[in-house]
């Protein structure tokens, strides 16, 4: 089976031409090759049902649980992503993150899938932490090179859940909060691993100098040199690699149903 990648931008990302039905053992390496690369890739007209989705997800890792919401009837690790269009917050997702860091062993991947999608129904941010950590200065390299970052789910990105949850949580969430190294390395790339969403504190610095430190590295992870966006369509699939990539939903109004599964590497 043929198979066709084309990065984006700056190397931010990348799109793969091919039948995910049909994928085989060298498609899914040259996917992940381009994960490594790129920190996500996308795919287009993958009209796949549930079950089929699941099978090319576990082509690319150990399917995880979420522990927030329910799964989709029928199809463990599915999670439901949706907007309504009388929701009144954020849309779930609207704000920089990075999937689950609050858990002590984080998801690798994500995978997203549009399946109801309206027309200019808004975007995903993605931004580039191999690209934000190589533009830092040696200084700062060295000061943050051993830090650790203190994530919780109760973070700022908590909000756009809500709804979501008010409907089908699973009754078992709780606030977790995890450690984490706050430089990882990637095929031996050096990128920066923080979300906006759920990093709360640097552990072993005073507040202030870890509220100083943050808002300086939530600014520049965020820089827009670092990104580049996706425009969802119907059956549209986009996998991230969540050490190397955070990423954000944008506003838009009306109602958006996706498929979500984050996998263990």
């Amino acid at each position: 089976m043929s198979i066709k990648i084309e990065p984006f931008k700056n190397n931010i990302g990348a799109s793969i031409v091919c039948d995910l039905k049909s994928i085989k053992v060298d498609g899914v390496e040259k996917t992940k090759e381009a994960l490594n690369n790129y920190g996500f890739v996308c795919f287009r007209n993958q009209n796949l049902d549930p079950g089929k989705y699941l099978e090319f997800a576990k082509l690319l890792g150990k399917i995880k649980d979420y522990p927030m919401l329910k799964d989709l009837e029928g199809y463990k690790g599915i999670t439901v992503v949706e907007r309504k269009a009388e929701d009144k917050g954020k849309s779930y997702g609207e704000g920089w993150h990075t999937d689950s860091s609050y858990l002590d062993k984080t998801p690798r991947y994500t995978c997203l899938m549009g399946k109801i999608v309206e027309k200019d129904q808004g975007q995903t941010l993605f931004a580039s932490q191999f690209a934000s950590y190589e533009a830092l200065d040696q200084k700062t390299k060295e000061k943050i090179e051993s830090l650790v970052g203190i994530f919780s789910s109760a973070g700022p990105i908590s909000e756009t859940r809500v709804e979501r949850e008010a409907e089908r949580g699973t009754g078992k969430a709780k606030d977790f909060i995890s450690e984490h190294p706050i430089v990882k390395t990637v095929k031996n790339k050096k990128t920066l691993y923080l979300s906006p969403g759920h990093t709360i504190a640097i552990k072993n610095l005073s507040n202030e100098d870890s509220k100083n430190l943050l808002k300086f590295l939530f600014n520049h992870q965020t820089k827009k040199e670092f990104q580049t966006s996706f425009s969802w369509e119907k059956n549209s699939i986009v996998v991230w690699d969540n050490h190397s990539i955070i990423h954000s939903a944008t506003p838009f109004v009306g109602r958006r149903l996706m498929h979500r599964i984050i996998l263990d590497a």
